[in-house]
C-alpha cells in the first residue's frame, strides 16, 4: 500500500504524527543556542616559551631549533611556522582540517616533555594555547573617566567584571587598556650607601610587610573564628614609616631614603572612545552558551553596576555580538512571515479555495521545523550560515505541496469524492514530486561532504536544506492529501464572489495558457532558431558574469 493512501486511510494516525513532530519541533527551538558563526574547532596550536634576557638570535638557535625538531614528527601536521625575538619563541602549528585537535594537543605535549631537558636553563616551560569559536568576544564594552582613571584598572575588576563574571552563561572577562594604579618609590642611591642598603633589600621588606597574617582560629562557643593581622597599606603615606633597619640605635625608615609618587604603569596598550583614554572590557562566553541571552543578561546586569560606579566612569557598549544575530531573525522573520502571505494570495487565486490556502500553509512551518530539531539533535546552533540555509529553503518548501493540491482540485473540480481524488491524484504526480526532490539534494547534498573551513561553513546549510526538502516532500505526499480528502470538496465552486471576481480572472489565466501553447506549437516547428537563441543567451550570460 503506498504512503499517500495509507495516510488518507488513517487520518488521526497521519495528524498525530505531525502533531507530535511539531512539539519536538518547538521544543528544540526553544532549547538550540543562538551564536553569530557555527562552531568550529581550529586546526592550529600555539607553543609559546619565554627565555628571559636572551636576544632574537640565542632564542633561535638554542630554543626554537630545538622545539622545531621535536614537533616535526607529529602526526597529522600540516605546517609549522615559528618566529624568534627578544625573550620568546612563538611556533605556529597547522594540522590537516578534520585531525582531532585533542589528540593532537596530547601529542604535542608529549613531545614537549620529552625534549623539556634540553632547553636551557632559565627558558620557561613550553605553554599550548588552542583557539576555538568560542574564543571570540561577543561583547566589548568601553569605559572612560575623568577623576577615577588613575585607578580605573582596580575599580573596573573590583566593580564591574567580578559581578559580571557571575552572569550566567560568561565565560572570561578581560580589562585591557586601563591606567594601572602604581606606588613608584624613587630611593637615594647616596643616602642608601650611606645606610648600607640596597634596592632589592628595600623591595624584600615592603613585600614582608604589605600582606595580611593568619593568626589561627578562635572559638567562642560553638562557633569558630579565623583570625588574621591585617597589614595590607591603605595609602601610600604608610608605607614611608616601613622600618628598613636599625643602626647605632637609630630607626631607619623609608622616608629616610626614599620617595614616593603615586601614579599609573607604563600602558603596553592605549585604549581611546571618542578621542578620550578608556579601557575596553572584553567578555567571553562559556563553550554552548546562547549569544543573545548572555548578552541580554549582562546588559540587564550593567544597569545595576552602573549605579555603584563613580559618577565620572561612564560605560559605553562598542561591539554586541547580538545585533547581527537579532537582525538576522528580523530579517528571517520577515521573510517567513512574507511567504506565508504570498503563499497565501497565489495558491488562493490560482486554485479558488481558502481551504486549500490553509493546507499550503500549514505545511511551511512543519518543513522549517525540521531543520530546527536537526540543529538540536546534532548540538549545533542557529546561527547565520543556518539561518541564510532556511532563507533559502523556506521558497522551495511549498513546491511539491503546490503541484499535490493543485491535481488533487483538479480531480475535485471534475466531481470525484475527496478521498478518491487525494489518493488518485497525488499518485498521478508522486514521481515527478520525487524526481523533483531528488534533484535539489544533487546539489545540495555534496556540501555535506565538503571539508576544510569551507565545509565547516557550508556543512549546516547542506544538511538543512536537504532535510527540509525531504520532510516537505513527504508532507506534500501524506499531510496534504489527507487534508485535502477531509476539507475540501467536490464539484465545482460557486458563489457571488466566485462569480464577481474568479469567472473573470479564470478566463484570463485561460488566455495566458492558449498563449503559453501557441508559443510552445512554435518553438517546435522552429526548433533550429530556438536552440542558436538558448545559446547566444548562455554566452551572452557567460561573457558578463566569467572573467
Amino acid at each position: 500500500m503506498s504512503i499517500y493512501r495509507t495516510s488518507v486511510n488513517k487520518p488521526v494516525t497521519t495528524a498525530l504524527i505531525f502533531v507530535v513532530f511539531v512539539i519536538f519541533g518547538v521544543y528544540s527551538l526553544t532549547k538550540t543556542s543562538i551564536a553569530q558563526f557555527p562552531e568550529f574547532e581550529s586546526n592550529t596550536i600555539m607553543v609559546m616559551s619565554s627565555y628571559p634576557g636572551a636576544s632574537a638570535e640565542d632564542i633561535e638557535n638554542n630554543l626554537t631549533k630545538v622545539l622545531e625538531n621535536s614537533l616535526n614528527g607529529v602526526s597529522d601536521l600540516k605546517e609549522m611556522t615559528s618566529n624568534s625575538k627578544e625573550n620568546i619563541s612563538l611556533l605556529t602549528l597547522t594540522f590537516e582540517y578534520g585531525t582531532d585537535i585533542e589528540e593532537a594537543t596530547n601529542n604535542v605535549r608529549d613531545k614537549l616533555d620529552m625534549v623539556s631537558t634540553s632547553l636551557p636553563d632559565g627558558a620557561s616551560l613550553p605553554t599550548i594555547f588552542k583557539f576555538s569559536a568560542d574564543d571570540m568576544p561577543i561583547m566589548i564594552l568601553s569605559a572612560t573617566a575623568d577623576e577615577s582613571l588613575p585607578g580605573l584598572d582596580k575599580i573596573l575588576d573590583d566593580r564591574l567584571a567580578t559581578p559580571l563574571a557571575r552572569v550566567t552563561g560568561v565565560g572570561t572577562i578581560s580589562v585591557a587598556g586601563a591606567p594601572t594604579r602604581e606606588i613608584q618609590i624613587y630611593c637615594d642611591p647616596n643616602k642608601l650607601q650611606a645606610y648600607g642598603l640596597t634596592v632589592s633589600s628595600i623591595a624584600q621588606v615592603i613585600a614582608a610587610e604589605n600582606r595580611n597574617i593568619p593568626s589561627g582560629n578562635i572559638d567562642v562557643g560553638s562557633d569558630t573564628y579565623t583570625l588574621r593581622v591585617q597589614k595590607e597599606f591603605t595609602s601610600p603615606q604608610e608605607m614611608l614609616d616601613i622600618v628598613l633597619s636599625t643602626q647605632g640605635g637609630k630607626v631607619v625608615y623609608l622616608r629616610d631614603v626614599a620617595t614616593l609618587r603615586d601614579g599609573t604603569q607604563e600602558r603596553e596598550q592605549e585604549s581611546y572612545t571618542n578621542g578620550r583614554r578608556s579601557a575596553r572590557i572584553i567578555i567571553q562566553k562559556q563553550s554552548g552558551a546562547n549569544t543573545v541571552d548572555v548578552i541580554r543578561k549582562v546588559k540587564k546586569q550593567l544597569v545595576k553596576i552602573e549605579k555603584n560606579l563613580p559618577s565620572d566612569i561612564k560605560i559605553e557598549t562598542v561591539v554586541d555580538g547580538s545585533t547581527n544575530i537579532i537582525n538576522t531573525i528580523n530579517t528571517l522573520r520577515d521573510t517567513i512571515i512574507i511567504t506565508f502571505l504570498v503563499v497565501m494570495l497565489i495558491v488562493f487565486l490560482f486554485l479558488g479555495r481558502w481551504r486549500a490556502t490553509f493546507i499550503i500553509v500549514l505545511s511551511i512551518p512543519i518543513a522549517l521545523l525540521a531543520s530546527i530539531v536537526y540543529l538540536f539533535a546534532t548540538g549545533n546552533t542557529l546561527n547565520i550560515v543556518s539561518m541564510s540555509a532556511l532563507s533559502i529553503a523556506i521558497g522551495m518548501v511549498v513546491d511539491d505541496a503546490i503541484v499535490v493540491l493543485e491535481n488533487i482540485t483538479t480531480h475535485l473540480d471534475r466531481g470525484e469524492k475527496p478521498k478518491e481524488a487525494a489518493v488518485l491524484a497525488t499518485g498521478e504526480v508522486s514521481i515527478s514530486v520525487i524526481a523533483s526532490t531528488l534533484t535539489m539534494l544533487c546539489v545540495f547534498l555534496p556540501l555535506t561532504m565538503m571539508r576544510g573551513f569551507t565545509g565547516v561553513m557550508f556543512r549546516q546549510l547542506g544538511w538543512i536544506v536537504s532535510i527540509i526538502m525531504i520532510v516537505s516532500t513527504t508532507a506534500a505526499l501524506t499531510l496534504v492529501p489527507m487534508l485535502c480528502s477531509r476539507f475540501l470538496r467536490s464539484g465545482k465552486r460557486s458563489g457571488k464572489f466566485y462569480d464577481i471576481f474568479f469567472v473573470p480572472w479564470n478566463k484570463f489565466l485561460d488566455k495566458v495558457s492558449a498563449g503559453y501553447g501557441r508559443l510552445i506549437r512554435w518553438c517546435t516547428t522552429h526548433r533550429r532558431w530556438v536552440v542558436i537563441a538558448a545559446f547566444v543567451i548562455f554566452a551572452a550570460v557567460a561573457g558578463i558574469y566569467i572573467p
